[in-house]
């Protein structure tokens, strides 16, 4: 009877602790009500499946976090943050805590690992960079291997060849086999025959000189442009003050070739000073007469003599012609 009035009075005294507990925590303004209502047993357990799941693919992977780059850990630090949304008990918390204690160690191991001096050469991230490009895994690869024993494949080697070509400087040259590779001896070399040596006869005569006779006929292209020379003055004789356009004195319409003509025998007569060059103002070249007197006066005047190249393709002279509308040409035949 004794012991069942003092088990009754010890249950009583821990009621009253308990009731005591209660009414201090209840006071409490951190206090969160979702933890007082009713938790989802399947649910908390689907959580607990996801983070033991979490934690062993980390944990399978964890040379390759840590070795190779790549945003590994943050992925599984994101699944896990997505994961503790749905917490609300202490085993569920002391899982996620688990997991961050492994994701602060995979930290600090990367983190000892970083390559500061940017000089080390990761054969397996290259090897794996190069996979990407050229589109295989490892898995193809090793399949491939397996097979025929070619490793990588010509897939590979096709993607890096497309990706080299573009870069190169000079283009690939092709060589033909025409022949085999042997020659075979090569073939000698008929010797000519040594000219025999002339008797001397006596001292050999001078060549004697042609003398020039001033009346035989002239060049024909000294003759071309002492023509073009006299069409020209007759123009400037007409028209003292208006200068002669350039290319519709020498601009054949009808003869491309005549055209090439007349600027080369127009620029005997420039050189020899008996006209001169410029450009008007709408920066065309014109031909303007120059002031009689001797031939030396005119290198030492104020246009002195400048040269100048003019060039002319047919589509330049067909342009000429209908820009300038010439119809028939200044300097004709003289056939």
């Amino acid at each position: 009877m004794a012991g069942g009035q003092a088990c009754l009075r010890e249950l009583e005294a821990n009621a009253e602790e308990l009731d005591c507990e209660l009414d201090c925590d209840a006071g409490r303004d951190d206090w969160s009500l979702s933890l007082l209502e009713p938790v989802d047993e399947e649910q908390c357990r689907h959580i607990r499946r996801q983070y033991r799941q979490l934690m062993d693919s980390v944990q399978q992977r964890r040379d390759s976090i840590v070795g190779a780059p790549g945003d590994s850990l943050s992925e599984a630090l994101e699944e896990a943050n997505a994961l503790f949304d749905g917490v609300s008990r202490p085993r569920e918390a002391a899982l996620d805590a688990q997991f961050l204690v492994m994701a602060s160690d995979l930290g600090c191991e990367r983190a000892r690992q970083l390559n500061r001096d940017l000089r080390l050469f990761d054969v397996v991230a290259f090897s794996e960079l190069l996979l990407a490009f050229a589109g295989l895994s490892w898995l193809e690869v090793a399949q491939e291997q397996s097979q025929d024993g070619e490793g990588l494949g010509p897939a590979f080697w096709s993607a890096v060849r497309r990706e080299a070509a573009a870069w190169l400087a000079q283009t690939e040259t092709f060589h033909f086999l025409l022949s085999s590779l042997w020659l075979g001896p090569e073939a000698q070399t008929p010797e000519r025959p040594r000219r025999a040596r002339r008797a001397h006869v006596g001292p050999a005569e001078p060549t004697k000189l042609v003398r020039l006779d001033p009346s035989a006929p002239q060049e024909s292209t000294e003759r071309e442009v002492e023509r073009v020379l006299g069409l020209l003055q007759t123009y400037f004789r007409k028209y003292p003050d208006t200068p002669m356009s350039y290319f519709e004195f020498v601009v054949d319409p009808h003869s491309f070739a005549r055209t090439v003509e007349n600027m080369f025998h127009v620029s005997f007569i420039i050189r020899d000073g008996f006209a001169r060059m410029r450009l008007d103002q709408d920066r065309l070249p014109v031909l303007e007469p120059v002031d009689a007197g001797p031939a030396e006066d005119y290198d030492l005047g104020g246009w002195g003599r400048k040269q100048g190249v003019i060039t002319l393709s047919l589509q330049d002279w067909e342009n000429i012609v209908a820009t300038f509308e010439i119809s028939q040409a200044m300097i004709t035949s003289s056939c």
